[in-house]
C-alpha cells in the first residue's frame, strides 16, 4: 500500500521522482530486529536483499513499460532499415530515462536484406494462393517469377538422400512439422530445412525452395528467418509456406503432379552499419568486475518484434534498474546489452571482437531470447553450486516455481556465443518454450501474446540471481576448472 501511495505522489508531482525512487527501494529490504541486523553474516544480508528484489518484481512495472514502448514507437526493426536507426536512438533514450551510466553505442558493419513484394500460388491442377514469406537472405526470383513443378519431401532427410540433377528445373519443397517441446530443441532439428535447405536443393538441380514454416503453429500465418547459402552451391530463391499451405501442397503432390508460381523481390547490401548498445549498473567495491546480460534489440520485419526480443531487452533492463534502485549497489557492475543484429548475425562477434581485451573482466554473461513466459529452470556454469555464496539459490527460485538444475548451462544465447567461446562463463534462465514458435518470426510475434504477469516472473528471476551473483566474489572460471 505504502509503495503504491509513493507511486501516487510521484505521478501527481507532489514529491520528487528520484526521493520517491529511493524510498521505493528502502522499502524492499526487509527489516528486523534491533540488534539482529548486526548478527546478519554478509551472506543472510544478500539473500535478504535479493529476496526483496524477487518479490518487489513481481509488482513492478518496468519491463511491461520497457516492452510496449519499444513495439508501439518503433515498432519492426530489420536491421538495414530507417526503424533500426530509430531503435539505436530509442535504446540510448531509454538507458538514460532510467539511470543507467557508461551508455555505449559500438557500431560495426555488416550486410544487410531488406524484403520488398512477395506472392505464390498453386497454378496447378488449379489455382490457388499461398501464405508465404521470403526467408531471410534469399535471392529475389526474376522479375516476372518462376513457375515449376513442385517435389515434396515430407522429411528434410529425404531431400539429403535425393541424387544430384533429380531436381533438375523443379521447386523443391519440404514439408517436415517441428516438434512442439517445452525447452524449444524441436526448432533445431526442423529448422536445418530453413537454414541449409537452399543450398541442398541447389546442389540437386532446383531453381528454387520453399520449406514448410519451422512453427508450431497450425495457422496460415507463415513465418520467416535467415537462410545460410553455401559457397559451393548455386543461390536460388527460398521462401516459407504457412503450416496449412504447405499440408496441402504435400497432400495435392500424392494425387499428381503440382506447379507452384513464385515472385520474391529484395535488395542486400554489403554496407550496413549496426550498433550493439551498453549502459551499467555500477558496482561498489568490486567494479571491474562485470556480469553481462542483455537481449537483442533487431527484429524481423514482419510483425513488431514482441516476444522477439523486445521482451528480453525489457526483461534484462528492468532487472537490472531494480538493482540499480537500491540505497546500496552490489559489489560487481551488471551490464544490459542490446545487441543490434541477432536475427541476421553479427552482433555476438562485434561485441566480442570490441571487448577481446577485457573478457578476463566479464564474470559471466547471460541472454533473454525466448519470449516471455514462465523461467521453469536455472542453469549455472559447471561447479557452481559449490560455492557458498550460491547455496541460496535454491531457496530464492523455489517460490518463482523454477528449479535449479544440476546441469551445466550449456548455451546463453546468440549473442553471448562469442563471449561464451572466448571463455566467459554463462548462465541460462530456461523460458517454457511450448508456445513461442507459435510465435516466432511471424506477423503474430506481437504485444498483445506477452502475458504481464509471466514477464514479470522473468524479471523477478533475473533480479535475485543478478543480484547474488554481483555481490559475491564467486570465480565462475575457477569452479569450472576444479569440477573437471
Amino acid at each position: 500500500m505504502l509503495l503504491d501511495f509513493l507511486a501516487s505522489l510521484s505521478h501527481r508531482r507532489q514529491m520528487p521522482r528520484t526521493l520517491v525512487a529511493l524510498l521505493s527501494a528502502l522499502l524492499i529490504v526487509p527489516t528486523v530486529a534491533p540488534g539482529v541486523a548486526s548478527a546478519q553474516t554478509p551472506r543472510q544480508s544478500t539473500f535478504h536483499v535479493a529476496e526483496g528484489l524477487r518479490d518487489r518484481a513481481l509488482k513492478d512495472g518496468t519491463a511491461w513499460t520497457v516492452l510496449e514502448s519499444l513495439t508501439t514507437e518503433i515498432g519492426p526493426r530489420l536491421v538495414g532499415t530507417p526503424a533500426m536507426t530509430r531503435a539505436k536512438d530509442w535504446g540510448l533514450a531509454k538507458f538514460e530515462s532510467l539511470g543507467f551510466s557508461n551508455i555505449k553505442v559500438e557500431p560495426f558493419s555488416k550486410s544487410s536484406w531488406v524484403r520488398g513484394a512477395e506472392s505464390a500460388s498453386i497454378t496447378g491442377p488449379y489455382d490457388f494462393p499461398l501464405s508465404i514469406l521470403g526467408l531471410g537472405g534469399t535471392v529475389p526470383t526474376p522479375p516476372k517469377g518462376i513457375e515449376a513443378e513442385v517435389v515434396v519431401f515430407p522429411a528434410y532427410a529425404d531431400l539429403l538422400a535425393a541424387p544430384k540433377g533429380s531436381l533438375t528445373g523443379k521447386i523443391a519443397v519440404v514439408t517436415q512439422p517441428m516438434t512442439r517441446t517445452q525447452d524449444g530443441s524441436g526448432y533445431g532439428a526442423a529448422g536445418v530445412a530453413r537454414r541449409s535447405g537452399p543450398s541442398e536443393a541447389a546442389r540437386r538441380g532446383a531453381i528454387a525452395f520453399l520449406t514448410r514454416s519451422i512453427s508450431t503453429s497450425d495457422l496460415r500465418s507463415p513465418h520467416t528467418g535467415q537462410t545460410r547459402y553455401a559457397d559451393d552451391a548455386p543461390r536460388i530463391p527460398a521462401a516459407a509456406l504457412g503450416v496449412p499451405d504447405a499440408e496441402l501442397i504435400e497432400r495435392l503432390s500424392r494425387r499428381g503432379p503440382v506447379r507452384l508460381r513464385l515472385n520474391l523481390a529484395s535488395t542486400t547490401s554489403d554496407k550496413t552499419l549496426a550498433w550493439n548498445i551498453s549502459a551499467d549498473i555500477q558496482g561498489s567495491t568490486r567494479a571491474d568486475e562485470v556480469i553481462v546480460i542483455g537481449g537483442h534489440l533487431d527484429s524481423w520485419d514482419v510483425g513488431t518484434g514482441a516476444i522477439d526480443d523486445a521482451s528480453g531487452i525489457a526483461i534484462t533492463t528492468a532487472a537490472a534498474k531494480l538493482i540499480g534502485d537500491l540505497p546500496r549497489r552490489p559489489a560487481r557492475t551488471i551490464r544490459v546489452v542490446m545487441w543490434g543484429s541477432e536475427e541476421s548475425g553479427g552482433s555476438s562477434e562485434a561485441y566480442a571482437k570490441e571487448h577481446k581485451d577485457r573478457m578476463g573482466s566479464f564474470v559471466i554473461a547471460g541472454e533473454s531470447d525466448l519470449g516471455a513466459d514462465r523461467i521453469y529452470a536455472l542453469q549455472l556454469p559447471a561447479g557452481a553450486l559449490a560455492a557458498p555464496a550460491l547455496a541460496d539459490v535454491p531457496a530464492l527460485m523455489a517460490p518463482l516455481k523454477i528449479i535449479v538444475s544440476r546441469e551445466p548451462a550449456p548455451f546463453a544465447g546468440s549473442d553471448t556465443e562469442g563471449l561464451q567461446q572466448a571463455g566467459v562463463p554463462v548462465l541460462s534462465l530456461r523460458q517454457d518454450a511450448s508456445r513461442y514458435f507459435d510465435l516466432h518470426h511471424s506477423p503474430d510475434d506481437t504485444l498483445d501474446k506477452v502475458d504481464p504477469e509471466q514477464l514479470s516472473q522473468n524479471v523477478a528471476a533475473w533480479a535475485a540471481l543478478l543480484y547474488v551473483i554481483a555481490d559475491s566474489d564467486v570465480d565462475f572460471r575457477a569452479l569450472a576448472q576444479a569440477s573437471k
